[in-house]
């Protein structure tokens, strides 16, 4: 397990030392389910996009040895908040509507990433679309609408 920076309440957390070193997450143990399934990271790029990455592990296979879907499904979601982690900097969210389209098969044979883009961000949602894909080939293309609401403290 790498070490983490804190980075502030309710932040994702900075990697310190592995391969997603200088990546953030929130799979530290405040999302237990983001945890279980990743590690899953994001960081900002150069052009100020947001890219979100994981290494498939055997973990994340189905009986076939492809990706399980739901891991796939799993990432697109995590991968709503990264696409939106700028426009949600000062509030939480949750996930309103999810879609999905499965395109290809993923395989033990590198990162799998996300990249993606906001369509408009409201007071009150956020309207996020992406693809899913490993090695330049598309696995799954997403999109989902993230509902703001308060922090509670």
């Amino acid at each position: 397990m790498s070490e983490r920076k804190d980075i502030g309440y309710g932040a994702p957390v900075e990697l310190t030392e592995g391969p997603f070193k200088g990546w953030l997450t929130w799979g530290d143990g405040r999302d237990p389910f983001e945890t279980l399934v990743g590690p899953l990271v994001f960081r900002t790029e150069a052009d100020g996009t947001q890219r979100a990455a994981f290494l498939p592990e055997r973990k994340h296979l189905n009986g076939g040895g492809a990706i399980h879907g739901g891991c796939l499904m799993s990432f697109a979601d995590f991968s709503l908040f990264a696409i939106a982690h700028n426009a949600l900097r000062d509030t939480h969210a949750v996930t309103m509507t999810f879609n999905s389209e499965f395109i290809g098969a993923g395989a033990l044979d590198g990162w799998v990433e996300a990249r993606g883009e906001i369509i408009r961000d409201t007071r009150s949602v956020v309207f996020v679309r992406g693809i899913v894909t490993q090695a330049e080939r598309p696995l799954l293309s997403f999109s989902g609408t993230l509902k703001k609401i308060a922090r509670r403290e």
